[in-house]
């Protein structure tokens, strides 16, 4: 047999070369080998070391734990499951016993022989999937309230990883960008009809024709008092649709808009001073001082709009009001404790100012 030119210490220490990061093809043409002569070599003398006492002539095999001591450090970064299985392939992979191998690896014996003792919460999961179908828009928080609603009542962390493990996670839209100012801090109404809120939202039929939408907020309850909608609203027409709703509710001490065309029109303008009612226009450009209606009108577009596709003007129509019914008595809303609108109204009890010129009487 021809004898080669390198020593075992020698072959050995090429073997580390590759070991260590570089790479195979440039670890042979620097000690001028084959690759194949490489590979022989690993074959033969991968995982051998050479001993101290005799080196060059008695090769050993290196201690289990020093083969292991990469992976060790992995191994301690996994979790308990992902640990087990490492065990198990150490086992398998070496022949040693589960103790040598948790040693070895630095696993606690205790977590190999845990039982699993956590129910996999079927219906549970069950119902939060059909919610979440149902409210795709709603996050883990809003979905836990509709579950307290049905008597079922879990803690908020075991809430939040079932609703991450079923991948309920809403998808997020990205918003426009919103110029950025002094901002001035609203007066918060004290009551109900003391305050409302109108802005216009604007959408497509499937045939491409534009309808918009008329929406009317109460600021202290949050509710929806009306949903108009039209392929045009004129300030006369808007001044009728805020007729029929005080003839329901009573006369507001203020309404609050912005300066769109139909909100500054004569018509509008001689209606105010008709009604006795102050109307109060917000600065332009500063969505910000409207922002009971600005949230509602978000709320709207993630909820309704961008979810249904119309096919006329009476099916938009009839979602809308669906979706008016839903939010005041259904949705829980986050800014008054996860209650309805209707449910909000329905705890305020409280009479007229003097000189207000409502209906007199209890606001139930």
């Amino acid at each position: 047999m021809k004898r080669s030119r390198f020593t075992e210490e020698q072959i050995i220490g090429i073997l580390r070369e590759q070991e260590a990061g570089s790479k195979t093809g440039d670890v042979c043409r620097k000690h001028g080998v084959s690759s194949a002569t490489f590979y022989k070599w690993k074959a033969t003398y991968g995982g051998m070391d050479v001993s101290p006492s005799s080196p060059g002539k008695h090769l050993r095999p290196k201690p289990l734990t020093q083969r292991l001591a990469q992976p060790v450090g992995a191994v301690q970064r996994l979790g308990p499951a992902a640990r087990r299985r490492a065990v198990e392939d150490v086992r398998q992979a070496f022949g040693i016993s589960e103790r040598r191998a948790c040693a070895i690896l630095g696993v606690d014996r205790s977590s190999m022989r845990y039982a699993h003792r956590r129910g996999d919460d079927g219906d549970l999961r069950s119902r939060l999937r059909e919610i979440a179908l149902e409210r795709r828009r709603f996050g883990y928080r809003r979905l836990g309230t509709m579950l307290a609603r049905e008597g079922i009542v879990m803690n908020h962390k075991k809430l939040l990883r079932l609703y991450r493990e079923e991948n309920l996670r809403v998808r997020r839209r990205r918003g426009r960008k919103r110029a950025m100012g002094t901002r001035a801090p609203m007066t918060l109404p004290q009551g109900p009809n003391q305050r409302w809120s109108l802005d216009f939202v604007s959408d497509t039929l499937v045939c491409s024709r534009r309808i918009r939408i008329l929406a009317v907020v109460d600021d202290f309850t949050r509710e929806n008092l009306a949903l108009v909608v039209d392929t045009s609203l004129s300030g006369a027409r808007v001044a009728r649709e805020l007729d029929a709703i005080i003839a329901v509710r009573g006369k507001p001490l203020m309404i609050v808009s912005d300066n769109g065309t139909e909100l500054t029109s004569l018509a509008i303008l001689r209606w105010a001073q008709d009604r006795g009612i102050e109307w109060h226009y917000i600065a332009p450009g500063k969505p910000q001082q409207n922002g009971y209606v600005e949230s509602f009108n978000g709320r709207l577009r993630d909820e309704c709009l961008n979810e249904t596709l119309f096919a006329s003007l009476s099916h938009a129509r009839s979602v809308l009001r669906a979706w008016r019914d839903d939010y005041n008595y259904v949705r829980p809303h986050s800014g008054i404790g996860g209650l309805t609108p209707a449910n909000a109204a329905g705890r305020v009890a409280q009479p007229n100012p003097p000189g207000h010129p409502g209906n007199p009487g209890l606001y139930l």
